[in-house]
């Protein structure tokens, strides 16, 4: 075996070789496919966890129990491939590496055994690096220790490699800049102000009295995240709660209640409520849903399909046993997809809402106020972070899916 530095090479000894990278924090572990220009073909020759095959190249999860990989087959790949760079980045956003130094081992991806080993040195700001490359030289395929760094995370190593990078656009301003305030006070003794005088009657018109300060926010914590130290929390789009009261997690049995009523009466809507379980890796493990009523040894359980949306409270129920879920299961997505057809801009008051399984208290809640002509909807995700604690998160992300099958894709880019 050869522990590698950076820039060393050495020649491979076995076609198909495996590339897996390890570190102390779940890493996201991508290759891509380059040809001599050093840039993709197109967004085709990305390999990651949401597209985890190409031509020659393979992404394999680890399941949060063994580092992902990458496999190449150097006897698959197409003409005019080059290239393949094993790129990996910390999975919790703005991570850098400083400390968490990742580890790849290059080993045959048939007998197993270990080619090389290499840990790049003194890292720091990075967020994502380009840890080994496989490339072709006179013929013959090698490897390369690299190392590189970018501080801009995976986004930036892809648009180096020319992959399509969808930037969020930037939200339009809605009042102008205007100069800052002086912060001393002017000179002069201030004037006392002298009332407008309205040339229609002979008395002055009173100074209009300045607005009322407007009540002050309730601060968020660290991060924007709320708790629920004050009791029930009403959720906007895009806002987390942290399951925990006084610093400590509050329940283990949850209940997501999912409800809806048809727009137009007399009109039938046949809403279906599901929730979608991942791995570390945002790998699917399983989807509880009518035609699945129990999953995950029985930790989520679905209350039954409602097939019109009559009837006051919860239309469908999920209750989750976040103490028995298993070990790997890292978030879930709560889902509402329209199987008869109908766009959620037919259907008023959609909403789901988490309740304390144990005492039907309403704990969190969320009202889908806008809709778009979709016939799905992601409407909430439970997180559970590394200290353990789940956190919920509104969504409210449409999604053109009939059914959860649909769902399983969008909802894992969303975690």
């Amino acid at each position: 075996m050869t522990v590698m530095t950076p820039g060393s090479n050495i020649p491979l000894t076995a076609v198909r070789v495996a590339v897996d990278v390890a570190a102390p924090v779940r890493l996201d572990v991508s290759g891509l496919l380059l040809g001599a220009n050093g840039k993709v073909r197109s967004d085709d020759d990305f390999i990651f966890y949401n597209q985890p095959s190409g031509p020659g190249v393979t992404y394999r999860s680890g399941g949060g129990t063994a580092p992902d990989a990458i496999l190449v087959d150097t006897g698959a790949l197409p003409a005019g491939v080059e290239r393949i760079v094993v790129t990996a980045s910390p999975d919790a956003a703005g991570q850098t590496f400083q400390g968490i130094e990742p580890t790849a081992t290059l080993r045959d991806a048939d007998g197993g055994a270990v080619l090389a080993t290499f840990t790049p040195p003194r890292l720091a700001t990075e967020t994502a690096l380009v840890v080994v490359e496989i490339y072709l030289r006179n013929g013959a395929w090698k490897a390369r220790a690299v190392g590189q760094g970018y501080a801009n995370g995976l986004a930036g190593i892809a648009t180096d490699f020319g992959v399509s990078v969808e930037e969020p656009a930037p939200e339009p301003a809605t009042t102008p800049v205007a100069p800052p305030a002086p912060v001393s006070p002017p000179v002069a003794p201030p004037v006392p102000p002298v009332a407008p005088v309205d040339p229609r009657v002979s008395a002055p018109v009173p100074p209009v009295p300045p607005a009322p300060p407007a009540p002050p926010a309730a601060a968020p914590l660290s991060g924007g995240k709320v708790n629920l130290d004050k009791g029930r929390v009403s959720l906007q789009k895009n806002q987390t709660v942290s399951l925990v009261k006084g610093g400590r997690p509050l329940l283990s049995q949850v209940r997501m209640g999912l409800g809806w009523e048809p727009a137009y009466r007399g009109k039938d809507i046949d809403l279906d409520a599901s929730v979608i379980a991942y791995g570390p890796q945002r790998n699917h493990l399983d989807s509880c849903y009518f035609g699945k009523l129990s999953i995950l040894g029985g930790s989520v359980k679905h209350s039954g399909d409602n097939l019109t949306g009559e009837g006051a409270g919860d239309d469908e129920v999920i209750t989750v046993d976040l103490g028995r879920l298993p070990a790997d299961v890292t978030g879930l997505v709560f889902t509402v997809n329209s199987f008869s057809g109908q766009k959620f801009t037919e259907v008023a008051k959609a909403y789901c809402r988490l309740l304390d399984a144990a005492t039907g208290e309403e704990l969190v809640r969320f009202d889908l106020t806008t809709a778009e002509p979709q016939t799905g909807v992601m409407m909430a995700k439970l997180i559970r972070q590394f200290s353990g604690e789940w956190e919920m998160t509104a969504m409210g992300d449409f999604v053109k899916s009939r059914t959860v099958r649909g769902m399983v894709k969008p909802a894992a880019q969303s975690l």
